[in-house]
Protein backbone atom coordinates (compact mmCIF):
# COMPACT_ATOMS: atom_id res chain seq x y z
CA UNK A 1 0.00 0.00 0.00
CA UNK A 2 1.11 3.58 -1.21
CA UNK A 3 1.41 5.55 2.47
CA UNK A 4 2.63 8.57 0.92
CA UNK A 5 0.54 11.62 1.20
CA UNK A 6 -0.87 13.06 -1.82
CA UNK A 7 1.26 16.23 -2.91
CA UNK A 8 -0.24 18.61 -6.22
CA UNK A 9 2.53 18.51 -8.68
CA UNK A 10 1.55 22.12 -9.81
CA UNK A 11 -0.60 23.97 -6.74
CA UNK A 12 -0.12 23.44 -3.53
CA UNK A 13 -2.95 21.24 -1.25
CA UNK A 14 -4.51 24.75 -0.02
CA UNK A 15 -4.28 26.92 -2.86
CA UNK A 16 -7.12 27.81 -5.38
CA UNK A 17 -6.83 26.85 -8.84
CA UNK A 18 -6.31 29.96 -11.15
CA UNK A 19 -9.43 32.04 -10.82
CA UNK A 20 -10.67 34.02 -13.60
CA UNK A 21 -14.21 36.26 -13.78
CA UNK A 22 -15.23 38.13 -17.09
CA UNK A 23 -18.31 40.60 -15.84
CA UNK A 24 -21.04 41.11 -18.50
CA UNK A 25 -20.52 38.49 -20.34
CA UNK A 26 -23.48 38.88 -22.43
CA UNK A 27 -25.17 42.30 -23.36
CA UNK A 28 -28.90 41.41 -22.86
CA UNK A 29 -28.81 39.73 -19.26
CA UNK A 30 -28.90 42.23 -16.54
CA UNK A 31 -26.31 40.80 -14.61
CA UNK A 32 -23.67 38.27 -15.71
CA UNK A 33 -20.10 37.22 -16.43
CA UNK A 34 -17.93 34.26 -17.27
CA UNK A 35 -16.46 32.40 -14.13
CA UNK A 36 -13.66 30.13 -14.85
CA UNK A 37 -11.89 28.40 -11.66
CA UNK A 38 -9.55 26.46 -13.85
CA UNK A 39 -10.79 24.45 -16.76
CA UNK A 40 -14.39 24.76 -15.00
CA UNK A 41 -16.24 27.25 -17.08
CA UNK A 42 -19.58 28.31 -16.48
CA UNK A 43 -22.00 31.46 -17.80
CA UNK A 44 -23.93 33.25 -14.80
CA UNK A 45 -26.94 35.50 -16.11
CA UNK A 46 -29.07 37.43 -13.61
CA UNK A 47 -32.40 38.49 -15.48
CA UNK A 48 -35.14 40.64 -13.60
CA UNK A 49 -38.69 39.34 -14.08
CA UNK A 50 -41.88 41.92 -12.64
CA UNK A 51 -43.78 39.20 -11.77
CA UNK A 52 -43.67 36.68 -8.92
CA UNK A 53 -44.26 32.84 -8.15
CA UNK A 54 -47.97 32.57 -7.82
CA UNK A 55 -47.31 31.82 -3.74
CA UNK A 56 -45.78 35.22 -3.35
CA UNK A 57 -48.57 37.50 -5.01
CA UNK A 58 -49.92 39.83 -3.07
CA UNK A 59 -47.54 39.55 -0.28
CA UNK A 60 -45.21 42.39 -1.12
CA UNK A 61 -42.31 40.37 -1.54
CA UNK A 62 -39.19 39.45 -4.10
CA UNK A 63 -37.97 36.20 -5.44
CA UNK A 64 -34.96 34.54 -6.43
CA UNK A 65 -34.31 30.95 -8.09
CA UNK A 66 -32.39 29.70 -10.09
CA UNK A 67 -31.97 26.90 -13.12
CA UNK A 68 -28.40 25.22 -13.70
CA UNK A 69 -27.66 22.99 -17.10
CA UNK A 70 -24.67 21.66 -18.53
CA UNK A 71 -23.30 21.90 -22.37
CA UNK A 72 -23.49 18.08 -23.80
CA UNK A 73 -19.61 18.79 -24.61
CA UNK A 74 -18.62 20.20 -21.34
CA UNK A 75 -17.53 16.87 -20.08
CA UNK A 76 -15.09 14.36 -21.81
CA UNK A 77 -17.89 12.06 -22.95
CA UNK A 78 -20.89 14.06 -24.28
CA UNK A 79 -23.80 14.09 -21.85
CA UNK A 80 -27.51 13.92 -23.45
CA UNK A 81 -29.33 17.25 -23.32
CA UNK A 82 -31.90 16.72 -20.28
CA UNK A 83 -34.42 18.73 -22.91
CA UNK A 84 -34.18 15.34 -24.88
CA UNK A 85 -34.64 13.15 -22.13
CA UNK A 86 -37.93 14.92 -21.52
CA UNK A 87 -36.92 15.76 -18.22
CA UNK A 88 -34.17 16.92 -15.42
CA UNK A 89 -31.60 14.90 -13.85
CA UNK A 90 -31.57 14.85 -9.58
CA UNK A 91 -28.36 16.35 -9.45
CA UNK A 92 -29.13 19.13 -11.64
CA UNK A 93 -32.49 19.80 -9.54
CA UNK A 94 -30.18 19.26 -6.16
CA UNK A 95 -27.18 22.41 -7.74
CA UNK A 96 -30.42 24.52 -8.52
CA UNK A 97 -31.85 24.61 -5.78
CA UNK A 98 -28.62 24.70 -3.92
CA UNK A 99 -27.67 27.75 -5.95
CA UNK A 100 -31.41 29.52 -5.27
CA UNK A 101 -31.14 28.53 -1.36
CA UNK A 102 -28.16 30.51 -0.92
CA UNK A 103 -28.79 33.50 -3.00
CA UNK A 104 -31.70 34.17 -0.84
CA UNK A 105 -29.86 33.55 2.14
CA UNK A 106 -28.00 36.73 1.86
CA UNK A 107 -30.67 38.90 0.44
CA UNK A 108 -33.89 40.74 2.34
CA UNK A 109 -36.85 39.66 -0.38
CA UNK A 110 -39.04 42.20 1.23
CA UNK A 111 -36.85 44.91 -0.48
CA UNK A 112 -37.62 43.54 -3.53
CA UNK A 113 -40.61 44.13 -3.73
CA UNK A 114 -42.88 42.01 -5.89
CA UNK A 115 -40.43 40.95 -8.54
CA UNK A 116 -38.38 38.06 -9.11
CA UNK A 117 -34.59 37.56 -10.04
CA UNK A 118 -33.99 34.43 -12.06
CA UNK A 119 -30.67 33.18 -12.50
CA UNK A 120 -28.91 30.91 -15.06
CA UNK A 121 -25.79 28.91 -14.59
CA UNK A 122 -24.77 27.12 -17.72
CA UNK A 123 -21.30 24.88 -17.57
CA UNK A 124 -19.64 25.14 -20.52
CA UNK A 125 -16.31 22.78 -19.57
CA UNK A 126 -16.65 20.68 -16.64
CA UNK A 127 -13.06 19.99 -14.72
CA UNK A 128 -14.91 19.52 -10.73
CA UNK A 129 -16.44 21.91 -8.97
CA UNK A 130 -19.06 23.00 -11.35
CA UNK A 131 -21.94 24.02 -8.58
CA UNK A 132 -19.25 26.19 -6.10
CA UNK A 133 -18.38 28.23 -9.40
CA UNK A 134 -21.76 28.70 -10.17
CA UNK A 135 -22.93 29.96 -6.97
CA UNK A 136 -19.44 32.38 -6.96
CA UNK A 137 -20.81 33.50 -10.41
CA UNK A 138 -24.30 33.66 -9.55
CA UNK A 139 -23.82 36.06 -6.81
CA UNK A 140 -22.00 38.53 -8.97
CA UNK A 141 -24.56 38.19 -11.82
CA UNK A 142 -27.65 38.99 -8.92
CA UNK A 143 -25.51 41.61 -7.48
CA UNK A 144 -25.19 43.92 -10.57
CA UNK A 145 -28.87 42.98 -11.43
CA UNK A 146 -29.50 44.66 -7.80
CA UNK A 147 -27.14 47.43 -8.74
CA UNK A 148 -29.41 48.09 -12.09
CA UNK A 149 -32.64 47.98 -9.70
CA UNK A 150 -31.42 50.94 -7.22
CA UNK A 151 -28.94 53.25 -9.64
CA UNK A 152 -32.69 52.92 -11.55
CA UNK A 153 -34.49 54.01 -8.26
CA UNK A 154 -36.84 51.06 -9.12
CA UNK A 155 -36.19 49.58 -5.23
CA UNK A 156 -35.33 51.90 -2.52
CA UNK A 157 -32.46 50.51 -1.16
CA UNK A 158 -29.84 47.18 -1.72
CA UNK A 159 -31.28 44.15 -0.18
CA UNK A 160 -28.11 41.69 -0.05
CA UNK A 161 -27.35 41.71 3.32
CA UNK A 162 -23.54 40.33 2.53
CA UNK A 163 -21.64 38.26 0.14
CA UNK A 164 -21.44 34.94 -0.46
CA UNK A 165 -19.28 32.56 -2.42
CA UNK A 166 -18.67 28.43 -2.67
CA UNK A 167 -15.90 25.78 -2.94
CA UNK A 168 -14.97 22.72 -2.87
CA UNK A 169 -12.55 20.42 -0.46
CA UNK A 170 -11.65 17.21 0.16
CA UNK A 171 -9.43 14.71 1.62
CA UNK A 172 -6.99 12.78 -1.26
CA UNK A 173 -4.68 9.92 -0.17
CA UNK A 174 -5.09 11.52 3.22
CA UNK A 175 -4.34 15.26 2.82
CA UNK A 176 -6.57 17.80 3.36
CA UNK A 177 -7.08 19.67 -0.19
CA UNK A 178 -8.95 22.93 -1.57
CA UNK A 179 -10.69 23.42 -4.70
CA UNK A 180 -10.74 19.81 -6.14
CA UNK A 181 -9.93 19.77 -9.98
CA UNK A 182 -12.24 16.65 -12.13
CA UNK A 183 -9.30 13.79 -11.05
CA UNK A 184 -8.70 14.40 -7.34
CA UNK A 185 -12.81 14.77 -7.08
CA UNK A 186 -12.82 11.48 -8.65
CA UNK A 187 -10.53 9.96 -6.49
CA UNK A 188 -10.83 11.57 -2.85
CA UNK A 189 -11.48 9.66 0.02
CA UNK A 190 -14.20 12.55 0.92
CA UNK A 191 -15.81 15.85 -0.72
CA UNK A 192 -17.29 18.52 0.88
CA UNK A 193 -19.13 21.56 -0.80
CA UNK A 194 -19.31 24.63 1.33
CA UNK A 195 -21.21 27.89 0.77
CA UNK A 196 -20.23 31.04 3.56
CA UNK A 197 -20.81 34.62 3.64
CA UNK A 198 -18.53 37.44 4.09
CA UNK A 199 -18.60 37.39 7.60
CA UNK A 200 -17.75 33.59 7.82
CA UNK A 201 -21.60 32.11 7.93
CA UNK A 202 -21.92 28.98 6.56
CA UNK A 203 -24.83 28.83 4.65
CA UNK A 204 -24.28 25.07 3.19
CA UNK A 205 -22.36 21.81 4.12
CA UNK A 206 -22.85 18.80 1.59
CA UNK A 207 -19.91 16.48 2.57
CA UNK A 208 -19.83 12.98 1.66
CA UNK A 209 -17.22 9.73 2.21
CA UNK A 210 -16.42 8.82 -0.88
CA UNK A 211 -14.01 6.24 0.30
CA UNK A 212 -13.27 6.11 4.23
CA UNK A 213 -16.02 7.84 6.83
CA UNK A 214 -14.28 10.81 7.71
CA UNK A 215 -14.34 12.82 11.46
CA UNK A 216 -15.03 15.84 12.78
CA UNK A 217 -11.61 17.13 13.26
CA UNK A 218 -11.23 16.41 9.67
CA UNK A 219 -14.04 17.95 8.97
CA UNK A 220 -13.10 21.55 10.81
CA UNK A 221 -9.85 21.33 8.73
CA UNK A 222 -11.89 21.27 5.52
CA UNK A 223 -14.01 24.25 6.79
CA UNK A 224 -10.74 25.82 7.46
CA UNK A 225 -9.31 25.05 3.90
CA UNK A 226 -12.71 26.59 2.67
CA UNK A 227 -12.94 29.42 4.24
CA UNK A 228 -9.31 30.53 3.13
CA UNK A 229 -10.58 29.82 -0.52
CA UNK A 230 -13.79 31.81 -0.54
CA UNK A 231 -11.86 34.82 1.45
CA UNK A 232 -9.55 34.86 -1.84
CA UNK A 233 -12.69 34.44 -3.85
CA UNK A 234 -14.81 37.25 -2.26
CA UNK A 235 -11.98 39.63 -2.59
CA UNK A 236 -12.29 38.77 -6.79
CA UNK A 237 -16.17 39.52 -6.48
CA UNK A 238 -15.81 42.74 -5.00
CA UNK A 239 -12.69 43.80 -7.49
CA UNK A 240 -15.23 42.91 -10.49
CA UNK A 241 -18.07 44.90 -8.54
CA UNK A 242 -16.52 47.86 -7.87
CA UNK A 243 -15.04 48.32 -11.06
Amino acid sequence: MNNTPFIRSTRANNAMREVRITPNFLPHADGSCLIEFGNTKVICTASIDPNVPPFLRGKNQGWITAEYGMLPAATATRTRREAAAGKQGGRTQEIQRLIGRSLRAVTDLTLLGERQILIDCDVIQADGGTRTAAITGAFIALKMAIMRLTEQKVIPTNPTREALAAVSVGVVGGMPLLDLDYPEDSGCDCDVNIVMTASGKLIEIQGTAEGAPFDLNTLQQLIDLAKKGIQELLIKQQEILNT
